[in-house]
């Protein structure tokens, strides 16, 4: 059964077409915190339901459904990718959930400055500060898979960077203007990447750097969003980002918000529990 599936063509999200890698899925599964009885449980029922053409969503909202058969916690991790794009449809609880990584990686960091350059004003979505250092950061949000960063977007900031640097360089301000980043949810195209590091931008993305991307920042902070949670409906985790409730981890301090949303006691146990587990602050 094994052999056969490497002759599977899956359909992704772009429309492209790729052989089937039972490697990859056993990777996603195993970010999710299962151990290896559960995950080769759940390859073998995915594997046993693959057809030619079949949807990389179709595959996904299968091992996201077993997942969630055996903890809850595992599915919510399972479908960190897709709780990103549900921080949409505007872009701002992404450039929020991009500096509070930040700010837990050491930086202090503001949203929505307005910085001078040489030529104009420009509004930024992040400015961060770390030893006497200082990044400006652009998020590029898409609510939609499939839709990559292109080369436009680096030559972009590129340039609104230079014309602030050379604004900030002839000011007497205590840090030094260092560095700009650009952060997706979704991937940089080849040009982008190319680009974008012969010009010296920090280029982040879902999956770059390699071992670095969001993704793996996100794990190793455990700073996930509020949309991971299985609990939760569509419209309460709306009514919290709303109020700047980004994070699993800042619900935990805040749970009077779920309260005003006339959550049950019962109910409230169970989503503060499955969000204490996924950041690591399981309750003994």
């Amino acid at each position: 059964m094994e052999q056969d599936t490497l002759n599977i063509d899956i359909i992704k999200s772009s429309g492209e077409r790729v052989k089937f890698s039972l490697e990859k899925l056993r990777a996603s599964l195993h970010r999710s915190g299962a151990d290896n009885d559960v995950v080769n449980r759940i390859l073998d029922k995915v594997r046993d339901e693959l057809y030619q053409g079949i949807s990389t969503k179709e595959i996904y909202n299968r091992a996201y459904a077993l997942l969630k058969k055996e903890k809850r916690y595992y599915a919510s991790k399972y479908k960190l990718k897709k709780a990103i794009y549900e921080l949409g449809p505007t872009g701002f609880p992404f450039e929020n959930f991009i500096a509070a990584l930040l700010k837990y990686s050491g930086f202090n960091t503001k949203v929505g400055q307005v910085l001078e350059g040489d030529c104009v004003s420009h509004e930024i979505d992040v400015v961060a500060n770390k030893n006497g250092n200082t990044t400006i950061v652009e998020c590029k949000f898409h609510s939609e898979e499939g839709r990559n960063c292109n080369v436009k977007v680096p030559l972009y900031i590129a340039s609104r960077f230079q014309d602030v640097k050379n604004q900030w360089d002839k000011k007497q301000h205590k840090t030094t203007l260092t560095q700009g980043w650009v952060v997706t949810n979704t991937r940089f195209t080849k040009d982008a990447l190319e680009y974008g590091n012969c010009i010296g931008l920090h280029l982040l993305s879902w999956d770059y750097p390699k071992n670095d991307g969001l993704k793996d920042r996100i794990d190793r902070l455990g700073l996930y969003p509020i949309t991971v949670s299985t609990l939760l409906t569509k419209r309460e985790k709306q009514f919290l980002l709303t109020r700047d409730v980004v994070l699993c981890r800042d619900l935990i301090g805040d749970a009077f918000y779920l309260d005003h949303l006339g959550v049950s006691d019962v109910r409230k146990t169970k989503i503060l529990n499955e969000i204490k587990n996924l950041c690591h602050h399981e309750s003994r």
